[in-house]
């Protein structure tokens, strides 16, 4: 079995602990006006024509986004970086896209990594079957996992789905003991009032806090409009800012109330 992956990263900080190798999975449901990675959307593999210019020359080429790996692709670019992941207590991570898409290699590649004795993450918007997840669940140490907002129509008009099997899916994880940690991605102007954000500290209350291990926030940047334009995409942000240091503090602070422990970015 393969998985069509778009990117493979190689000493990752920001995906889970320790140093890992993180794996960015092709296709995803949601189709987020803010996405970084908008090439991981399509669940097939897309040819562009890259454009680099040096000085006046301009220099073009073809560019296949998405490349199929097996099990045993997974494992051979693992073990070469083993002595860093090792030695920092860092493992795998399965990111995307939405790597519940392709849940057959997942959970085969998953599998696989914990046989061989790796700690593995997987990144996820929590927008899938129970069944799918629950074929994960065992091989999975720790779920990073993206709340972006909780007014349903909110969550609609700018992701394109509705929020209710993420947030029934959040519970779920947090219910069954799995270790979380939550990302929420700041947006001006989307989710950082603080009437939603108050909600937010509210609801991650009234689900649990047990196996919550760290909440996660991560502020808009704009360091990927630029793909947009390559892969011929609207890119649908106009000139909204990057949230200011001192405004996520504020929110640092309101959602420490939690009794989590809260960082920004990764």
């Amino acid at each position: 079995m393969e998985g069509l992956i778009f990117n493979v990263k190689r000493y990752s900080i920001h995906d889970g602990p320790g140093i890992r190798v993180t794996f960015f999975m092709k296709g995803c449901p949601l189709n987020c006006i803010w996405c970084h990675n908008p090439e991981g959307i399509s669940p097939v593999p897309v040819t562009v024509l890259r454009k680099d210019k040096v000085g006046d020359h301009v220099f073009t080429k073809r560019e296949t986004v998405g490349r199929f790996y097996s099990t045993k692709d997974i494992i051979d670019i693992l073990d070469r970086e083993k002595i860093f992941i090792d030695q920092s207590k860092g493992g795998v991570t399965f990111s995307g896209g939405e790597p519940m898409m392709q849940s057959e290699f997942l959970t085969e590649a998953l599998r696989s990594c914990k046989t061989n004795g790796y700690h593995t993450a997987v990144d996820t918007s929590g927008y899938t079957t129970r069944e799918k997840l629950d074929g994960i669940i065992t091989y999975t140490d720790l779920f990073l996992f993206d709340i972006k907002h909780l007014d349903n129509a909110m969550h609609r008009h700018f992701t394109g789905v509705s929020n209710t099997t993420i947030l029934e899916n959040y519970r779920y994880l947090i219910n069954s003991g799995k270790d979380v940690m939550l990302r929420i991605p700041v947006i001006h102007g989307i989710n950082d009032d603080e009437d939603h954000l108050r909600l937010l500290r509210e609801t991650v209350l009234k689900i649990g806090t047990g196996s919550l291990k760290k909440i996660s926030l991560l502020p808009y940047h704009r360091t990927g409009s630029s793909k947009y334009k390559r892969f011929g995409l609207e890119f649908r942000m106009g000139d909204t800012k990057t949230p200011s240091r001192e405004r996520m503090n504020e929110i640092k602070e309101l959602l420490a109330a939690t009794g989590v422990k809260v960082t920004m970015g990764g």
